[in-house]
């Protein structure tokens, strides 16, 4: 029982750790989006450029992903968590001194690949550490990086857009702080690595004292569901995209609202999807997966399709409930397709990683140029439909089974 009771313990230490960890990395990576109108300005950038800028970031930040996951899940490498966090901090550094569009772009490559280094590892990390419980210590994790994304837009409102582009350049001190967390997050991984190793071969998942026995499902059906996911990730991504990059300026050309305000009225946005995240993993874990994944997904189309025709109150509202919503499917999405694949938590994690991060790349991208050309109002009413794809949730098979 006191061995037990030490492990748990160790456990949720751990887990405690790596949100931590996320929460910087993901703070680090959210004043990207959340300096767009101060960068606009500065360098009189266009809605193209703000998304090829997007698209850069977000395609460094994913492109390496899945090709880490399949080495680290051979090789794990327990210092990667801060030699990615040291890439990021370089990337920063690089972004407080930018004088044009161009390092602008090779600032915010290198702050996304650190992120992209980060991320399958650390991700593998909170599903051994689990204890069977990988929905609660997904959304445990999650919620760190979520939590770190919606301080981007506060630390963009009160440190740099005051002051100057070059204030970002003071985030270093959180990256150095981040990089302090993981040395001692990787040394107590590699010192574990061997039973590590060990339990991922041998865990026997537990849910509230219950068995979990997964369903073997033929090549066909996994095939096919792991195509229905990356339906959903696009959906959701896409329509994510929209907020996080050009939220602000919807609310600056619908609204005139000051850039002070806008980026207030962000930070609530993204505060809500750090509150929704902890929801996905627990509930999935009781319920089901996919019944969590159909909710959170289709269960947004209302207020997305309200949201291009309210006054700035029910914007702001509204918004709050897309994101305590939506925010609950990706923990979700992340375990159901680790048991779909299982034996591949590094691959998994960095493919669905990877995929969200690049579709919103891809999308921010696409979007910019259509706001140049048709303005940003009607990106929003474009979007709106995106949660619709929910509806392909319905033909996700069960995963498992519960044997008391």
């Amino acid at each position: 029982m006191e061995k037990s009771s030490q492990q748990t313990g160790t456990t949720f230490t751990l887990l405690s750790l790596l949100a931590l960890s996320h929460m910087f990395n993901d703070t680090l990576q959210s004043v990207i989006p959340a300096i767009y109108p101060l960068l606009k300005n500065s360098l009189t950038l266009t809605f193209t450029q703000i998304g090829l800028i997007t698209l850069v970031y977000q395609l460094s930040s994913s492109l390496f992903q899945p090709v880490i996951g399949i080495f680290t899940d051979k090789h794990p490498q327990p210092y990667s968590l801060p030699i990615g966090m040291t890439l990021s901090m370089i990337g920063i550094i690089s972004l407080a001194l930018a004088t044009h569009f161009t390092h602008v772009l090779l600032a915010v490559f290198f702050t996304g690949l650190g992120s992209s280094i980060f991320h399958p590892e650390a991700s593998r990390l909170a599903y051994l550490a689990s204890g069977g419980k990988h929905g609660l210590a997904q959304s445990i994790f999650q919620v760190g990086g979520n939590f770190g994304s919606s301080i981007g837009p506060l630390i963009a409102l009160w440190i740099i857009t005051p002051y100057g582009q070059k204030n970002v350049g003071w985030l270093a001190i959180i990256a150095l702080l981040g990089i302090g967390i993981m040395l001692f997050i990787s040394k107590w991984y590699k010192e574990n690595l061997i039973l590590f190793k060990s339990k991922s071969k041998t865990v026997k998942n537990s849910v509230d004292g219950n068995q979990i026995k997964y369903t073997s499902l033929p090549k066909s059906k996994v095939v096919s569901a792991i195509g229905i996911l990356l339906i959903l990730v696009f959906s959701k991504y896409v329509y994510m995209a929209s907020l996080t990059s050009y939220y602000t300026f919807y609310l600056i050309n619908k609204f005139g609202v000051s850039i002070d305000d806008a980026q207030l009225y962000l930070f609530v946005f993204l505060f809500a999807i750090a509150a929704g995240t902890i929801i996905g993993g627990p509930v999935g874990d009781r319920i089901g997966r996919k019944y969590v994944i159909w909710f959170s997904i289709l269960g947004t189309a209302p207020f997305a399709l309200l949201m291009p025709y309210a006054n700035l109150t029910w914007t702001c509202i509204l918004s709050i409930i897309i994101g305590l919503i939506l925010s609950s499917a990706f923990s979700a999405i992340l375990i159901y397709a680790q048991e779909l694949v299982p034996g591949k938590v590094g691959l998994i994690g960095g493919l669905f990683f990877g995929l969200a991060f690049g579709i919103a790349g891809i999308a921010s991208a696409i979007l910019g140029k259509i706001a140049d050309k048709t303005g940003i109002q009607y990106v929003y009413y474009l979007c709106s439909f995106l949660p619709l794809l929910g509806l392909v949730a319905s033909f996700l098979p069960e995963t498992k089974k519960r044997n008391q």
